[in-house]
């Protein structure tokens, strides 16, 4: 089993960044797929970037060439750099870890851009 700990959300103005933090435990985090997801009041959570075991990554549209994902696997931990951050990307942001069947979530952070 895998337990996952998001941080680094927080309040920022538009066109600022955050680098928010998934801290994994609990497994071998090198053999997880992981993934950024994010839920805005009202809406269906949606994927925002993802990264394969073996460092391949994804991105929404709405995000790509603002967020980057990154992970190091010798701090189990993965990671998203958010620049020119907008309005519309105000949400809970969820980090979720997969491997198989298998899938593990955290508790997620809140993301307030805003002036």
């Amino acid at each position: 089993q895998v337990q996952l700990v998001e941080s680094g959300g927080g309040l920022v103005q538009p066109g600022g960044s955050l680098r928010l933090s998934c801290a994994a435990s609990g497994s071998i985090f090198s053999i997880y797929h992981m993934g950024w997801y994010r839920q805005a009041p009202g809406k269906q959570r949606e994927l925002v970037a993802a990264i394969t075991s073996g460092g391949i990554t994804n991105y929404a549209d709405s995000v790509k060439g603002r967020f980057t994902i990154s992970r190091d696997n010798a701090r189990s931990t993965m990671y998203l750099q958010m620049s020119s951050l907008k309005p519309e990307d105000t949400a809970v942001y969820y980090c979720k870890g997969s491997r198989g069947l298998l899938e593990y979530w955290g508790q997620g952070t809140q993301v307030t851009v805003s002036s």
